[in-house]
């Protein structure tokens, strides 16, 4: 294998399910999906699992994480009680709690540090400033159904991931055949400007809940397709998409939640199903096929 080519090249837990996953200087941080309060952390060169950070009051159900290293902290919402905790990573772990629209799920940071969080039941993006202050109100139009992540693009514009899908079953909406599972591009007045996907479905055109987003340098979009049990790699146009093939023990089960530290060259992707965080090193762009161990 050439040098330069991606490589799986580590497993770092298997357990419970994976609500986020995220990583900031030596560490790596992991969200049970039923979190219980605590947010796993792990060394980033050794992978070994290092210490809890204790979250009070951070309910059972949680879905996304985020690191934030200009404001040096981590966020970490609570589905059920429509919240978001705020942990300090300077030493303290010092922790404050803020109100949220209703059942919050996907998080990201922007450009300009502040927090990205996901309403899946209102069809809200919100702007946070690191403590709590609301700096924008996005509506989401009515045909984005159970919204599940959001980045926000140097344009303003949000790249937005939605389906019928939210919880840990693949069943949970097998009766709502109807519901569109896209990837969207989003004006700032919450309207769609195009989308990729449709019709729930296995075909390389659809996509069967996706969740997690990443982006590339060159805008390329790396969605976990969540029920397909694979990675689907959007172009910048959200007009053609080839899957990136992750050679791992088992296949990918269920993927989840994506984090991309383009610093390192770096994707982690978090499983349901699996229980895993999988490590692929030395990833340029989006633009490779395979990624084999």
């Amino acid at each position: 294998m050439c040098v330069d080519s991606p490589t799986v090249i580590h497993v770092i837990r298997r357990g419970s399910a994976v609500g986020g996953v995220t990583s900031l200087g030596d560490d790596v941080f992991v969200l049970p999906y039923f979190s219980s309060e605590k947010i796993e952390v792990y060394d980033a060169k050794t992978f070994t699992f290092q210490r809890h950070i204790v979250v009070l009051g951070l309910g059972r159900f949680s879905y996304g994480l985020a690191a934030c290293p200009h404001n040096s902290c981590l966020y970490a919402c609570d589905h059920y009680d429509d919240s978001m905790h705020r942990v300090e990573l300077s030493g303290s772990n010092a922790g404050m709690k803020w109100s949220v629209a209703r059942c919050p799920v996907g998080l990201s940071v922007n450009s300009e540090h502040n927090l990205l969080v996901v309403s899946s039941d209102e069809r809200k993006l919100q702007i946070f400033a690191t403590r709590g202050t609301l700096l924008q109100n996005y509506q989401l139009q009515d045909d984005i159904e159970r919204p599940l992540h959001a980045v926000q693009l140097p344009t303003g514009q949000f790249l937005v991931s939605h389906s019928g899908l939210l919880g840990l079953h693949r069943d949970i909406d097998a009766k709502k055949p109807t519901v569109l599972d896209r990837v969207c591009l989003v004006g700032v007045d919450g309207a769609v400007v195009r989308s990729y996907g449709g019709k729930r479905g296995s075909q390389l055109t659809q996509m069967y809940g996706p969740r997690g987003l990443s982006v590339d340098r060159e805008g390329r979009v790396l969605v976990a397709d969540r029920n397909n049990d694979r990675l689907l790699v959007i172009d910048q146009s959200l007009s053609s998409a080839h899957e990136m093939s992750v050679c791992v023990d088992g296949g990918l089960q269920c993927p989840y939640s994506l984090w991309y530290d383009q610093s390192c060259r770096r994707l982690y992707i978090g499983e349901l199903d699996g229980g895993r965080v999988i490590v692929v090193d030395n990833l340029k762009d989006f633009t490779v096929a395979q990624v084999n161990a």
